[in-house]
């Protein structure tokens, strides 16, 4: 079983680093990984043309196709963002924006296990929003989100790689995905 691991964040650092983290979590239980990281993907913002509502191909060529083609192939998804004015960041929102087609043509993600990261330059620095809106994303998508057993997923602050805390909260959340795809059945998940 695939988990697809995506960074919003347009720069290497944090992000990424905790993206890492969950990713070992779910590789040493034995699941396949992919990263997808904003910082190397070329992605436009969606133009509402509706396109991909008539079962059309997205006329917007860049890396798109292949961030859609890992989605649809991932048992679960864990995503991860600084937090940027109370919110995930510009481009995680486009690559968001963009996943429509696996929505409008057969709710492609849906019962896909997920679950967020965010990070900020302080505790109380708005990751709780951030996360928030990876859960609607999920949730629009279908998806079953999960937590970290005591907050709403992993919650770190900068420098990612001295807040303990921060790094067990991530651990915990990529645990419970892995949980729960057990839970569900290794296979059971995927479409």
């Amino acid at each position: 079983m695939l988990v697809v691991g995506i960074s919003g964040s347009p720069k290497r650092g944090n992000s990424e680093y905790l993206l890492d983290e969950a990713l070992k979590v779910a590789s040493g239980r034995g699941f396949q990984t992919e990263s997808l990281l904003c910082s190397e993907l070329n992605v436009g913002y969606c133009k509402d043309c509706g396109t991909c509502g008539k079962g059309e191909h997205c006329p917007i060529e860049d890396d798109m196709d292949r961030v859609n083609a890992a989605l649809a192939e991932a048992a679960a998804v864990v995503v991860a963002s600084p937090v940027y004015f109370g919110t995930v960041t510009a481009q995680l929102k486009s690559l968001f924006d963009r996943t429509l087609p696996l929505r409008r043509q057969g709710m492609q993600l849906q019962d896909k296990v997920g679950a967020a990261i965010a990070v900020g330059g302080s505790r109380n620095g708005g990751q709780e929003k951030t996360i928030e809106a990876i859960h609607s994303w999920m949730h629009i998508q279908g998806m079953i989100v999960v937590g970290d057993n005591s907050h709403f997923g992993g919650i770190a602050v900068r420098p990612a790689k001295e807040d303990r805390l921060g790094i067990e909260t991530v651990a915990a959340s990529a645990n419970k995905v892995c949980d729960l795809l057990d839970k569900i059945g290794r296979g059971g998940a995927q479409r």
